[in-house]
């Protein structure tokens, strides 16, 4: 071993030890006959001394060292003249008596610190620096952290961390697949997963009743912040279940991840209709650390001719709390906020709830003070809170007012990242009617398509209705919200032949289009498929969301960019005509 101590461990207990140390230059410091340095590794940094009066060779190489050189050390621990007590080896220093440089380094193109100088894409290109800084090994040291406790929690409960296939089948249903030639089998391609999911519905057939996977998964899709194209699943099964065994299950593991890792008691998690979501936050993952319901103002509203409400499909207020104090600078800047192509609402209308008890609105031409007094009692509001109100098609104008409430949850200092809301979200639509969807494939366009996936269970109570009106049909399904971000979702799977069919007829496939993509499954079913159902959380989420970040790329070593890209390695890149032909690649577009 090239040291003997970590440069984090160190303290006074340790004075007059001989240590070797071994790490890279943080920072150095020339004091004239005097040289110190901070020697950093993953674990702290300690301070080197080099006195020109005990050895003036050794003072002078010091004094050529520059930042992130790889050097050894060997000396003796003593007391530091100049206490830091920000740095748990503050009170200690190395009197160096042996110096080896192991490796020097060019200048980095940003500052390896807390607060760096580097852009996003600077520290992605330059990664392995950038890995190098306290925050991003922090962040790293919470997901291995987190990883630990998650499998200590299922081991206790008997599950097996089973490995499945990396190269599959490529199926139609869902998001894109990434797909990779077969250079043996002309012609013909794997897929990349999205998730294990056929897979562990088969190891329930074959008798694995409880099973996990903390899992790559690829989809190839538009991204944004919480997306990449290869992400990691806390992917689980479990056979002779019902829904609330499920929920029981994996509402423990997120209660025992915030006691171990953050020591935070989790109270029970309540459950949330898929339509009471909808009805008052506008979308299925609602934050719920504030409360700032949705209030539907139609009838209140309708009679005062003013077109904008007459008209409207949906006329839908918020209530935000002691806002009624913003000016009318503040409420022009937000309607133009709203009126942003992202949010697409046509306006904003709103009503000050003043101290004085008096209500005034941005439509007084159109209310009176008896209506107004209304619109107070519809939404409860009191003296110094603001009422918010939009109105147009349903569907946009909740889409326009989730944003909106979003946007005063942060304004007012609501969407606290200490705090912590969970809930499970229910009773999903089995099915929606897919217009074109960007993130599905060009073929699915008008017809149904699996809210989850083809292999979830109806809900009982919504069976008979598959084949009368499918689009009420109620999932057996269930996600888990917190902080308004969805972190794990599931089903109770479908476990019979018929049903199973079914449900692939209902989604537009042929029976000969089935049994050729899925028949493998369908014929398991034959040998006695235990009733089973599971649930994937998003690990890169569930620990950005621990770690109190927006983005998961900053709890993932080597992420890719907005575009998909790795720009560290050059990644995707272009491969040479002999690889295209030894795959067969061109010979099949030209067959084609």
């Amino acid at each position: 071993m090239l040291r003997t101590h970590t440069c984090g461990e160190l303290r006074l207990t340790d004075i007059n030890k001989q240590v070797t140390l071994s790490g890279w230059v943080q920072k150095s410091r020339n004091l004239g006959g005097m040289t110190f340095i901070d020697l950093r590794d993953r674990y702290g940094i300690t301070q080197l001394a080099f006195n020109e009066d005990v050895n003036k060779e050794l003072n002078a190489k010091a004094r050529n060292v520059s930042r992130e050189y790889v050097i050894q050390v060997t000396g003796t621990v003593i007391e530091r003249e100049s206490k830091n007590k920000n740095n748990p080896t503050g009170e200690i220093e190395i009197q160096v008596t042996h110096f080896t440089i192991l490796n020097e380094a060019q200048t980095p193109p940003f500052t390896i610190e807390d607060n760096t100088d580097g852009g996003d894409e600077l520290r992605m290109k330059y990664r392995y620096l950038d890995l190098r800084r306290n925050e991003v090994r922090k962040n790293l040291e919470l997901r291995h952290r987190m990883a630990i406790e998650i499998r200590n929690y299922l081991d206790k409960l008997n599950f097996l961390e089973v490995e499945t296939p990396v190269l599959i089948k490529s199926t139609p249903e869902g998001a894109r697949d990434f797909v990779v030639p077969s250079r043996m089998n002309a012609g013909q391609f794997y897929a990349l997963p999205q998730s294990p999911q056929t897979f562990k519905q088969l190891l329930m057939v074959g008798g694995f009743d409880r099973y996990y996977q903390i899992v790559k998964c690829f989809r190839d899709e538009d991204l944004r912040a919480d997306r990449q194209p290869e992400f990691t699943q806390i992917d689980c099964e479990m056979s002779f279940v019902e829904q609330k065994d499920i929920l029981e299950t994996f509402e423990g593991l997120v209660r025992h991840l915030f006691k171990t890792v953050k020591n935070i008691d989790m109270p029970h998690v309540p459950h949330m209709t898929y339509s009471d979501a909808m009805t008052y936050y506008g979308n299925d993952k609602p934050d719920t650390r504030f409360e700032m319901k949705f209030v539907k103002m139609n009838d209140v509203v309708a009679g005062k001719n003013f077109k904008v409400f007459d008209d409207a499909e949906l006329v839908v207020a918020i209530c935000a709390k002691g806002a009624a104090e913003y000016t009318r600078k503040q409420l022009d800047e937000l309607t133009e906020w709203v009126k942003r192509p992202q949010i697409g609402a046509t306006g904003l209308v709103y009503a000050r709830h003043n101290p004085d008890g008096t209500i005034k609105s941005s439509v007084d031409k159109f209310y009176d003070e008896e209506s107004l007094k209304a619109w107070s009692v519809a939404c409860n509001s009191e003296p110094g809170d603001l009422i918010l109100i939009l109105a147009g098609a349903e569907e946009k104008t909740r889409k326009a007012m989730s944003e909106l409430r979003l946007e005063m949850g942060s304004r007012l200092g609501l969407r606290d990242k200490t705090k912590f809301s969970a809930l499970w979200v229910i009773d999903f639509p089995l099915l929606e009617w897919n217009d074109g969807d960007p993130n599905l494939l060009a073929s699915l366009a008008g017809r149904w398509h699996a809210k989850h996936h083809p292999f979830t269970s109806p809900n009982p109570e919504d069976i008979a209705l598959l084949q009368t009106n499918p689009g009420v049909v109620r999932a057996n399904a269930y996600d888990l919200v917190i902080n308004g971000v969805e972190v794990g979702g599931g089903s109770i799977r479908i476990h019979n032949r018929d049903l199973q069919a079914q449900m692939f007829e209902l989604l537009g496939f042929t029976k000969e289009e089935a049994q050729k993509q899925f028949g493998f499954l369908m014929n398991a079913f034959e040998y006695g498929a235990p009733p089973h159902g599971g649930l994937a959380f998003g690990f890169d989420r569930l620990c950005s969301l621990f770690g109190g970040s927006d983005s998961i790329r900053d709890f993932i070593a080597f992420p890719k960019n907005n575009s998909g890209r790795d720009v560290m390695i050059d990644s995707p890149s272009e491969i040479s005509d002999e690889q295209l032909k030894e795959l067969n690649i061109l010979s099949v577009i030209e067959a084609k």
